[in-house]
């Protein structure tokens, strides 16, 4: 079995004598299996043999894993330029500036005779300013091994960037995702009907910044309209880089329900209607297993559920139709090793389900396990083989509409299931993205007193937390997100 022991001596006999099987098979060990105790070592190889794409790609392993590089072996090893390269980089990925602290000070220790002198180049990549008091006291603290003119330096460099930093400039760090958060569509909660406005917006965070301590929030920049009419309560999948919106309504009525659906290619920031839905549906699941798309379940109006599930193939341009013995609204879905999981939603009695299903075009659904509690307007997403389940609403034994603030997280491999933290504030009706092993849900309201959720949160799974992520930029109910990577063109 190919190791990291082995990997560099075959990948450089593979190139020697051009044995193309055996070069496909060591990059793709080298793509998957990369970490950060072998980046680095990567990096090296891929320099010393002239390979682009593989440096490129361990390069921004680097970037996006800084705080568990920075403290291995190999780190200590770089050469000044590459060491400010990375400390410069716009996709430079820290949970705080203490982190690009303790990296510059472990590295000038490592050999401090001829590094020393490097300490204030290195240091002014430090943004200060954006450090807690705490944090502050800590990096003071870590200078002390010092000679005395280095810890005269950190001083003076602080006063220097904390005196840039009360004149407005230095107040995040922005870090660049290689994916982009998308929203699209969604409304805007009011108690007057008629001034309710459904939107037809596209939203992407462009950034994600850093303030001082944990503050944080997304640059949230516009990507355009969708064509025709707004949308909300709709539908949107992502298949080969392309964006599928589907479904939803464009006001309130009964005949205001949606079978339609575009597709955007980001490559050539340009929209083009595809076929119909052979139903009409809001509040429905759509997802990609392999190259085909699933909208599943619905409703028509708050009456009457939907019970099909429609597979849309991209080559032919068609949908075709299988039934769902469960005719389902307001659930989630999500897809876990090819397999389609649905939880919760609204039954056609409008019953609020605790259920997880599972479902298979031929075979239909099959009850797999159940939640502790019931939701409906909620979100589900797959991250690192769970299946998170957070927000939505519920019903007390009273029948009385609840916000569900309560979170879940199902093992499918074990059928088990474990709470986490609840979310701060309601969201029903959010949209829900993962990016970068992280869970971002995203606006929705609160069922108590019908105001709406205007936050971003992000749950962390390493430290078991969710956090405040900024303002939501537009409509902020029944909206639904995805990722896409923009092009440099359209970030600019």
């Amino acid at each position: 079995m190919l190791g990291w022991d082995l990997v560099f001596d075959f990948t450089s006999t593979a190139l020697q004598f051009q044995i193309q099987p055996a070069l496909s098979l060591c990059l793709e060990f080298l793509h998957k299996e990369i970490h950060p105790q072998s980046c680095l070592d990567v990096i090296s190889f891929a320099e010393a043999y002239e390979m682009g794409e593989l440096r490129e790609l361990a390069e921004d392993f680097v970037l996006r894993h800084f705080p568990e590089v920075s403290v291995t072996p190999k780190f200590q090893d770089l050469p000044v330029d590459k060491l400010l390269w990375y400390l410069q980089s716009n996709s430079l990925c820290v949970p705080s500036e203490l982190v690009v602290f303790q990296a510059v000070m472990a590295w000038i220790q490592s050999d401090p005779r001829q590094r020393t002198k490097l300490a204030r180049e290195l240091m002014e990549t430090i943004y200060f300013p954006l450090m807690t008091f705490k944090e502050l006291k800590e990096a003071e603290a870590q200078t002390k091994w010092l000679k005395s003119n280095v810890e005269s330096l950190y001083e003076t460099v602080l006063e220097d960037f904390c005196s840039i930093g009360s004149n407005g400039n230095m107040q995040y760090r922005a870090y660049l995702p290689k994916d982009n958060l998308v929203l699209v569509g969604g409304e805007g909660i009011t108690s007057d009907y008629a001034n309710r406005k459904p939107s037809r917006a596209l939203w992407f965070g462009n950034s994600l910044r850093n303030h001082t301590g944990i503050i944080k929030d997304v640059e949230w920049r516009t990507l355009g309209e969708m064509p025709e009419q707004p949308r909300f309560s709709h539908e949107v999948a992502v298949l080969r880089g392309q964006l599928y919106v589907a479904g939803g309504r464009h006001y309130y009525g009964r005949e205001d329900v949606m079978n339609s659906m575009f597709r955007y290619d980001p490559l050539e920031n340009n929209w083009r209607r595809l076929a119909d839905m052979q139903e009409a549906r809001s509040n429905f699941a759509m997802l990609v297993v392999g190259e085909t798309i699933y909208a599943i379940g619905g409703d028509t109006d708050s009456e009457v559920n939907v019970d099909s599930v429609e597979c849309y193939c991209s080559t032919t341009d068609a949908w075709f139709t299988h039934p769902l013995d469960l005719a389902l609204s307001s659930h989630a879905a999500s897809v876990w090793q090819e397999k389609i999981f649905i939880s919760g939603g609204f039954s056609r009695d409008c019953q609020c389900l605790t259920s997880i299903l599972q479902y298979h075009p031929e075979k239909g659904t099959t009850h797999i396990s159940d939640m502790s509690q019931s939701r409906a307007h909620h979100c589900m997403e797959t991250l690192a083989n769970h299946l998170y389940i957070a927000g939505g609403l519920s019903y007390d034994a009273s029948s009385l509409c609840l916000d569900q603030l309560s979170c879940e997280i199902y093992d499918p491999r074990a059928d088990s299931w474990c709470t986490i933290a609840p979310l701060p504030i309601p969201h029903v009706g959010a949209a829900s993205c993962i990016l970068e092993e992280k869970l971002y849900i995203l606006g929705g309201y609160c069922q108590e007193d019908y105001n709406e959720s205007r936050l971003v949160h992000r749950y962390d799974p390493a430290t078991q937390r969710w956090e405040n992520m900024g303002r939501m930029p537009g409509a902020n109910t029944d909206i639904r997100a995805c990722l896409l990577q923009i092009p440099s063109h359209l970030r600019k």
